[in-house]
């Protein structure tokens, strides 16, 4: 049954993902001919100098890498992918049958352009977050990145770079220097709001707090007997006295922060004390490591 329900709620954040990323090519980055890489690129600029449907050029190009994809790394691009392709491509098709292809934005002003980079960016990024917490993409180009560096040795990370790049530079030919230098900032937008929703969504939130004080029996009593939680003492060394002090890691939940930095402050008021905001907290008393979804195969759109 857990099972079950893990599969529903995937497909569901594909099929919400993939609208979102739709949403945001067809009422934006379309419309202000902005191509960031990728597949959703390469159809904008095709789409702006034939009319071809922008939908049927997402799939049409998707299928093949789609394709491509599981010849070469094998069921890993299954049907949780195949679904993001479909899903984009009906989707964009929907939002362009109600916006049109002009999208909500008035291009004979500056600003429109700037707007479209913004939310555009940030809705891409958010659709394309969603779709990748699940486990799953959308296909996109990136996977012929995958398979450039596979039988190159480069880097993935460089074929990234070269296959987006490409795409841009083509844009500028087509559209101008301009939409490729607006392209630049979408995909670093982009990439920006992905790596948030990974982080945020679907995790387990916690402060983590580093505290070095010449009391910790004190302080190590109240957060095993008062908070009943549990750390780690780690050795640590002064850099200019080099005098050896135990410092106590703790994470705690965002709703016990004050009690133990007030606690920690009457215990001693020459503590040291570093406190940071913590994502993917799993474990006991956490997130469960069984139920976390922090890998997978991720492409853009």
């Amino acid at each position: 049954m857990k099972n079950i329900r893990r599969i529903i709620s995937d497909y569901a954040m594909i099929f919400l993902g993939s609208t979102i990323v739709a949403f945001g090519l067809t009422l934006f980055t379309n419309p202000a001919k902005i191509a960031p890489g990728g597949v959703s690129g390469i159809a904008t600029i095709l789409y702006h100098i034939f009319s071809w449907d922008l939908s049927m050029l997402i799939l049409i190009q998707n299928i093949p890498l789609f394709i491509l994809g599981v010849a070469v790394f094998g069921k890993r691009y299954g049907a949780r992918t195949l679904t993001g392709i479909f899903v984009l491509s009906i989707a964009t098709k929907v939002f362009s049958s109600i916006f049109g292809f002009e999208g909500i934005l008035d291009y004979s002003e500056d600003m429109s352009y700037w707007l479209s980079c913004l939310y555009g960016g940030v809705i891409s990024g958010l659709g394309m977050g969603i779709v990748m917490k699940s486990g799953s993409n959308t296909g996109g180009t990136d996977i012929l990145a995958q398979v450039i560096a596979k039988y190159t040795h480069i880097s993935l990370g460089t074929c990234l770079f070269f296959v987006d790049a490409v795409i841009i530079a083509f844009s500028a030919l087509t559209f101008g220097i301009q939409s490729a230098l607006y392209a630049v900032i979408v995909a670093y937008i982009t990439n920006i709001v992905v790596d948030k929703v990974m982080l945020l969504m679907g995790t387990t939130k916690g402060i983590t707090l580093f505290i070095i004080t010449g009391r910790i029996e004190e302080i190590r009593g109240y957060i095993l007997d008062v908070l009943q939680k549990s750390g780690t003492l780690i050795e640590a060394k002064g850099l200019y006295s080099l005098e050896r002090k135990p410092m106590l890691m703790v994470v705690v939940a965002p709703d016990q922060i004050n009690k133990i930095y007030r606690a920690v402050h009457e215990i001693d008021k020459d503590a040291f004390v570093i406190i940071n905001e913590t994502y993917n907290v799993l474990g006991e008393g956490f997130g469960s490591l069984e139920s976390a979804s922090l890998d997978s195969d991720v492409t853009k759109s």
